[in-house]
């Protein structure tokens, strides 16, 4: 099995899977043969598969379960609803990440706002998270080593961000741009527009660098020596998985706390 071949690759050998393959090869691919011939910098042929989006809809599917069996707990109320089961599983990991979660938003961005985005956060968190812990299973590909995943995910940041810069301030959300001398606010709004427009593609390239090198460094080792050896470099890889799910959620709470902070 090669780095970028995944267990959903093996449903080529059905013929109606390399029907929907093709067609979407052809729209989606880029290179020679496909709808999207153009290329350029990074942007140059590549291999197209489809492995990061039924990575996606498996963590999109182990969330929603999570999430069913907590709110089917409290929804049932009593001891239930307050007091954790005695085993480890899905809803015990889904309270500890959730406080986890909750206590360093409020760290960062106070009780308020955190309550008011602990659905934007919490579920960027969750996601971001499972996906990498997915790739360090052989035989799968994380969802966030592309960049496509993880553009989508930063622009969603971005237009958050605005969104409820813009909501919190009106118009005047625009003397965040200018800077506190009059004089240089031409120069300063040109800086501050360049700067946003950076956060995401620093944020996704920052995601998908880190976690497509973690999948390469434990894909090497595994083809070496696939006993024992890699077993470290798999706990570096949890390391990994923890820190790049936190950076990316931090920057977006400091992101969002920017925008809606009237100390300018």
């Amino acid at each position: 099995m090669g780095e970028h071949v995944t267990w959903f690759d093996y449903l080529r050998q059905f013929s109606w899977w390399r029907d929907i393959h093709h067609q979407l090869a052809h729209y989606l691919g880029r290179g020679e043969g496909s709808a999207v011939p153009w290329q350029g910098l990074i942007f140059g042929p590549t291999h197209f598969s489809l492995g990061h989006v039924w990575v996606a809809l498996l963590v999109m599917l182990l969330v929603f379960w999570g999430s069913a069996r907590f709110f089917g707990a409290v929804r049932r109320g009593g001891e239930a609803a307050i007091v954790p089961p005695a085993n480890l599983g899905f809803r015990n990991i889904f309270e500890m990440f959730t406080d986890a979660t909750y206590s360093t938003m409020v760290s960062v961005m106070g009780d308020k706002l955190t309550r008011k985005f602990l659905p934007l956060i919490g579920s960027l968190a969750l996601f971001i998270f499972f996906s990498n812990l997915l790739g360090l299973i052989p035989g799968l590909a994380p969802a966030t080593n592309t960049l496509k995943t993880n553009l989508a995910l930063a622009l969603l940041v971005f237009f958050a961000t605005h969104y409820y810069g813009i909501k919190e301030h009106g118009f005047g959300y625009i003397k965040q741009f200018l800077g506190p001398i009059p004089l240089l606010a031409p120069l300063m709004f040109v800086i501050e527009v360049i700067g946003h427009l950076a956060r995401p593609v620093s944020l996704s390239l920052r995601l998908m660098g880190n976690m497509a090198a973690d999948h390469k460094v434990v894909f090497v080792f595994f083809v070496l020596i696939p006993w024992l050896v890699p077993i470290p470099f798999l706990l570096l890889g949890i390391l990994v998985v923890i820190i790049q799910t936190l950076v990316f959620c931090l920057l977006a709470m400091v992101y969002i706390s920017m925008a809606l902070s009237h100390d300018h």
